[in-house]
């Protein structure tokens, strides 16, 4: 007997993503599905509370200020403490040696392969295993797991010999370093660093494996980031666009253009377009001819050529950037070693005086500004950080709406998995970017304050 079909009309819904799981901070996604199951919005929301760093610092000598900012992440601590270092000596017109251009250098390779790391293996690794988190691959890629973990554990001890620490780093000050590490600890991490990069081939060739399992999803966009006519630039350059012509960091305001939304507490930015990347993949785009050779021939493997426009292989991009920045650290670590080069110096001294100053290094997750003004004291009087993140939101949001029409019809499961995933492949440090605060505890008239301006 046949049963009676139940024409019952299917009804709206919301798929509803609460603080996203497996990305740092507090970020919501909420899809509107009408009674047709189109989807009619798709939204990223930004939820975490300010920090207020920028306040914090005012007031403050400028010996502190470089500790201080390095607090903004727990991730990214090299990356603000140098572009603080930097704003600082630019404000009083401090030059530093080769030597310790090389070690702030070797300090953010150790840093991208710190954070890209974490972010290949424990966030987004799982994703493609199709479970929640690394721990159930212990058990069914034991192997893989293994040589994540190896790869990761040399990068933080990396960190720890150029800086002092793995994180919050204490020996890079303006002028120089406070302490340098000795010839052997040197040596020893150049031998280690060769031997790893059997490590990351292997962690390479299996996301070759895995490659066909990211959507495919093509979005152009504007890329920006640091270049030099000479190098893979993180710790100097200028500011370059995929749409625009090159710009000294002094123009960083006129390339981020930072303005509010209603659903976030982070500034979103634009420049040419309505949104731009930052990031491992911009900068691939913008710097590929300057990769190493193992890390150029994974981008081969990877068939990742520029421009890429898969927002979902930022992730390629982190591995052969995982590759490059141990290569080059085995080229700048041989710089140090040759012919006795490697010297103590004295920091460079430090007059203080009233001027202003930017700071501009590509951290993991894209370029990040810091801008100070010093009183003639040495002590801070205005502060500006644009993070790195922030200015990947307006694109997140730009990739929802354009990857959405992909998914009218698919099951909520589906739907939350892949934007789930697109906005992991991001690396989003929400925590750092929320700069905007918007006070209306009553639903009265509504205040604005925004403490970066």
């Amino acid at each position: 007997m046949n049963k009676k079909q139940n024409n019952k009309p299917t009804q709206a819904k919301t798929i509803a993503v609460h603080h996203l799981t497996r990305v740092e901070g507090h970020g919501n996604i909420i899809v509107q599905i009408d009674a047709n199951q189109q989807i009619k919005s798709c939204q990223w929301e930004i939820v975490e509370a300010p920090r207020f760093f920028e306040a914090m610092v005012v007031g403050r000598p400028y010996t502190d200020i470089h500790h201080i900012v390095s607090r903004i992440c727990g991730i990214c601590s090299i990356g603000h403490q140098l572009a603080s270092i930097q704003a600082t000596e630019e404000a009083f017109g401090v030059m530093v040696s080769e030597q310790t251009l090389i070690f702030r250098k070797l300090a953010l390779h150790a840093e991208n392969l710190q954070s890209h790391l974490l972010h290949i293996g424990y966030l987004v690794l799982p994703d493609l295993f199709g479970v929640d988190s690394i721990f159930p691959l212990v058990n069914t890629h034991k192997k893989e797991v293994l040589n994540l973990i190896q790869c990761r554990k040399l990068s933080n001890e990396f960190s720890q010999i150029i800086c002092g620490r793995t994180t919050h780093p204490q020996r890079l000050i303006p002028g120089g370093m406070e302490e340098i590490p000795s010839v052997t600890q040197l040596s020893q991490l150049q031998t280690k660093l060769q031997t790893s990069l059997s490590w990351l081939e292997k962690l390479g060739n299996l996301f070759v494996k895995l490659q066909p399992k990211y959507p495919d999803f093509q979005r152009p966009t504007e890329y920006i980031a640091l270049t030099t006519n000479n190098e893979y630039a993180l710790y100097q350059g200028e500011v370059s666009s995929s749409l625009d012509e090159r710009k000294p960091g002094f123009f960083y305001k006129q390339i981020t253009n930072e303005y509010c939304v209603p659903q976030s507490t982070a500034k979103w930015t634009k420049n040419k377009k309505s949104s731009y990347m930052v990031g491992a993949l911009a900068r691939f785009n913008l710097n590929a001819n300057f990769l190493h050779p193992k890390a150029k021939a994974m981008a081969k493997k990877f068939g990742l050529t520029a421009p890429c426009h898969n927002p979902f292989y930022i992730t390629l991009a982190q591995i052969v950037e995982c590759i490059h920045s141990t290569e080059d650290s085995i080229q700048l670590l041989d710089q140090l070693l040759t012919k006795s080069r490697l010297k103590k110096e004295l920091p460079v001294p430090i007059t203080p005086k009233a001027g202003k100053g930017i700071g501009v290094v590509e951290v993991p997750r894209g370029i990040l500004f810091h801008a100070y003004e010093y009183n003639c004291e040495g002590r801070i009087i205005k502060a500006d950080c644009v993070i790195p993140t922030n200015q990947n939101h307006a694109n997140i949001q730009q990739d929802f709406e354009a990857i959405t029409p992909m998914l009218n019809g698919k099951p909520e499961q589906e739907i939350e998995l892949t934007l789930s995933m697109l906005v992991r492949a991001y690396d989003p440090c929400i925590s750092c970017s929320t700069h905007y605060l918007e006070l209306n505890p009553k639903k009265q008239k509504q205040v604005k304050f925004i403490y970066t301006n």
